[in-house]
């Protein structure tokens, strides 16, 4: 038999998070590398769920309210061979690649900084990520002001060359 819930995550102002499978005890500290040659000035908190031996949730970051952030928010979770980072002073796009590029990552569910819902499938022996609602639902079609104005959002952070 399986239950399906479903969990709101925390994602506090100003702060990403990046939420995914991995599989094995090494990843908290193979993020960490990851992360920490990324970018100057980034700020980070992870958090690793074992899903043998201990069972227990390890974490590490450079920051200590994301990384205690990091390890309560997946406690919830309570999926095996999960993982979770909050970053601040990047966006995922600064550091995506480099965490899927890490040996490890089976998968990323989500990289935002919008309210998240995790699906999470529960079974006698535990419980397992299926999914994940990021943001809201479409409220319609792009227009050409709203096309206008995406691409001046994206030159005005620096995303874009300007002109």
């Amino acid at each position: 038999m399986v239950d399906i819930e479903l969990i709101k995550i925390e994602v506090p102002k100003d702060t990403n998070l990046i939420l995914g499978q991995s599989h094995f005890i090494k990843t908290v500290e193979d993020l960490y590398e990851a992360l920490a040659e990324a970018s100057f000035g980034i700020k980070y908190g992870i958090a690793f769920s074992e899903a043998s031996g201990p069972c227990l949730i390890r974490h590490s970051g450079n920051d200590p309210d994301l990384e205690e952030l990091a390890t309560n928010q997946l406690y919830k979770i309570g999926a095996g061979h999960s993982f979770i980072i909050y970053l601040k002073n990047a966006f995922p796009v600064n550091v995506l690649k480099r965490i899927q590029s890490v040996s490890e990552i089976v998968r990323v569910f989500c990289a935002t900084a919008n309210p998240v819902q995790v699906i999470i499938a529960k079974s006698d022996q535990g419980r397992g990520i299926l999914g994940v609602i990021d943001g809201f639902s479409p409220k319609g079609i792009e227009n050409d002001s709203d096309k206008a104005e995406r691409k001046n959002f994206l030159r005005k952070i620096g995303y874009k060359t300007p002109g």
